[in-house]
């Protein structure tokens, strides 16, 4: 009875009611819309994460370390339950399962932006609170109430949702990742089902292509909302007295939290309505054109149905070891991993790179990665894929393609670590000097001072306390346009000297786009060796445990590593009542060398595992003979079953034939 009712749902005689033929939830492609449009307002929030991940980290005083640990949460909910999500397969209501988690997901991007509205007005050294403190931040003789002072604004300072917002925002990156589980899986599972064979690989694409562009429009959108003060909302368009090139300045961004949480929430409420199982769209009779197609599918229902959650535990590591002893399977996906390590690094700290390198602002060094560095990546993987097919390549081309692609990216991506930019001086701080500031030693200037000025005689001083002014002039809008009578110079103008090689960026963001561009191309013909490379029964699996080791060796390590190379190179942290905060100033040699060597390792890494791909096929070439006018690729996947099972000669024969 059972099979009789499947074979009539996906009998396309076997026609639905008008009323339930026109409703637009029994269609599989609004059904493929509504997926895109969450997709999308699911990968926004991640990209627009990494985007904003510097501005948080200068708002709430974190090292990067700290930040990418922040950045790579969301993967720990994500690799946990990810296992489970391979298990429940058709077993549950996937569009529900797939709104709930768009939901979850809303509800952790507005938790992601609670800590703005839970503490007070962005608090920076040389803020003027009221026309009693004019004379914020210039050199004055020492005085009795300083400390009483200082004291008494940290004690304001340390409230309880000050000290909560790390863990408020490890939360929300949490249930992110936890919400974003079901939505892929069972999205492309969904559409597998229930869509003719013929459109499948054309829905599944369109989603493939949103996939590539959602993290772009989540730093375009982190480009515009970090335009806007942190606090606009809370202060008047006059009491805002920074600029976006202030080192001190923080965007909005828990803006974007905001925006992406309503776009969540609007893409998430179709899927209430979508039935559990759909009736199949016309022309879907070609899926089941062989007896034997029949069968498998039988059997493939009826084992499902049969193995139990705590026999599907037990059986995944002895099948993920099985999958993982195939050397060319383990070779691609170590060298995907390194590549990963490298996207998830650069991804959370690139915009960093460039605006500290090159002295650009936030918004700026966000757009350039989110307009430049993503879509020519994403133009590389659609390129692969079409250089692939055109040549119709074998899993040994295949091999060959990515080994030259990643040995160009290796070329094009060392000369990076020669353009760059020279660390500024900075009195007191770089090059490291006792008798810089005793000229402004009689301003008793205090530890926590940051409000940089740029010298007349080009040296940067950390405020104009340091560089011993008394006074200050103002323009129309009474913003501080100078600080005059100073001891260390003659005049000081406020804001930083910069690194003062602005005109590199150019050159730098040509090679980067380049090295990104190359180094794509490499992806699509990765997955094909790993898709003809392992049995027809395990390529599922493999493709899944694939996306663990991503996230265990790659996506959560990756930002975490970054992070703490790039504190390595801090010369100057940043305090903030006794305690210490984010950095104030790099060494930019170390920062860029360090940084941008850590991605050539990487690179190296990825290389060398492409290169032992080639050796290891050269040696299973020569231990088999050929046969006459076969192609290399596809059988492949025949030769190397009787390796993983010995006795699968039948299933040969069947692949072979169909």
């Amino acid at each position: 009875m059972v099979a009789n009712d499947l074979n009539m749902k996906s009998d396309p005689a076997a026609s639905p009611p008008p009323a339930e033929r026109r409703s637009p939830f029994n269609s599989i492609k609004f059904f493929v819309f509504c997926h895109s449009l969450l997709q999308l307002a699911q990968l926004l929030v991640s990209g627009y994460m990494k985007s904003s991940i510097s501005t948080i980290e200068k708002r709430y005083g974190l090292s990067s370390q700290k930040s990418g640990l922040l950045a790579a949460f969301n993967e720990v909910g994500n690799t946990v339950l990810i296992v489970f999500v391979s298990f429940l397969g058709s077993r549950v209501h996937r569009p529900r399962f797939i709104g709930g988690g768009a939901l979850l997901a809303c509800l952790a991007s507005l938790l992601m932006a609670l800590p703005h509205f839970l503490n007070g007005p962005y608090d920076y050294t040389g803020r003027i609170s009221s026309s009693r403190d004019n004379t914020s931040g210039i050199c004055l003789s020492a005085s009795p109430f300083t400390t009483s002072s200082s004291n008494q604004s940290c004690s304001q300072q340390e409230s309880h949702a000050q000290q909560g917002v790390y863990p408020l925002l490890l939360l929300g990156q949490l249930l992110l990742g936890i919400g974003a589980v079901p939505i892929q899986p069972f999205g492309i599972s969904y559409i597998d089902d229930y869509a003719s064979k013929r459109n499948s690989p054309l829905y599944l694409g369109i989603l493939l292509a949103v996939t590539s562009i959602g993290p772009a429009f989540g730093f375009i959108t982190g480009s515009l909302m970090l335009r806007f003060y942190v606090d606009f909302d809370k202060l008047s368009k006059d009491e805002i007295r920074l600029n976006p090139k202030d080192l001190r300045w923080v965007g909005a961004w828990w803006l974007g939290f905001l925006v992406a949480s309503c776009l969540l929430f609007l893409t998430a409420l179709p899927y209430l309505f979508f039935p559990r199982n759909m009736p199949k769209e016309d022309g879907s009779d070609d899926v089941e054109s062989t007896p034997d197609c029949k069968q498998q599918q039988q059997q493939q229902q009826t084992n499902t149905q049969e193995l139990s959650l705590l026999q599907f535990l037990k059986s995944f590591p002895r099948i993920a070891l099985r999958t993982l002893r195939s050397p060319i399977y383990l070779l691609v996906v170590l060298a995907q991993v390194n590549l990963a390590a490298l996207l998830a690094g650069l991804a959370t700290f690139m915009a960093k790179f460039i605006e500290r390198q090159f002295s650009q602002t936030v918004s700026f060094s966000t757009m350039m990665i989110g307009g430049v560095g993503i879509p020519l990546a994403v133009l590389g993987t659609v390129l692969g894929g079409v250089l692939m097919r055109r040549l119709n390549l074998s899993v040994s081309g295949a091999s060959k393609l990515c080994t030259t692609a990643i040995l160009l990216c290796m070329f094009s991506a060392t000369p990076l670590l020669l353009i760059g930019c020279s660390t500024q001086k900075v009195a007191g701080v770089f090059p490291p000097s006792s008798d810089a500031l005793s000229c402004s030693s009689g301003c008793r200037c205090p530890q926590e001072a940051f409000n940089p000025v740029c010298g007349s005689n080009g040296v940067e001083y950390r405020s104009p306390c340091h560089a011993g002014c008394t006074t200050m002039e103002t323009d129309f809008d009474n913003k501080i346009t100078n600080y005059t009578d100073c001891r260390c110079v003659s005049y000081a103008s406020a804001g930083t000297c910069g690194s003062g090689c602005s005109h590199l960026l150019r050159p730098f963001m040509v090679l980067l786009g380049l090295t990104s561009f190359v180094a794509s191309f490499s992806q699509t013909p990765s997955y094909m060796m790993i898709l003809r490379t392992v049995p027809t029964e395990d390529k599922s699996f493999a493709v899944g445990v694939q996306y663990m080791l991503f996230r265990v060796l790659a996506f959560m390590p990756g930002p975490v590593l970054y992070g703490s190379v790039i504190d390595t190179t801090c010369i100057l942290w940043g305090k903030k009542c006794g305690k210490q905060t984010s950095c104030l100033y790099y060494n930019l040699d170390r920062f860029r060398q360090r940084f941008l060597g850590l991605q050539v390792v990487f690179v190296c890494g990825g290389l060398l595992c492409f290169l032992l791909t080639i050796v290891v096929l050269r040696r299973r070439a020569g231990r088999q003979e050929p046969e006459p006018g076969s192609k290399g690729g596809y059988e492949l996947v025949n030769d190397q079953k009787p390796v993983e099972n010995t006795s699968s000669k039948e299933k040969e024969v069947k692949g072979v034939k169909t």
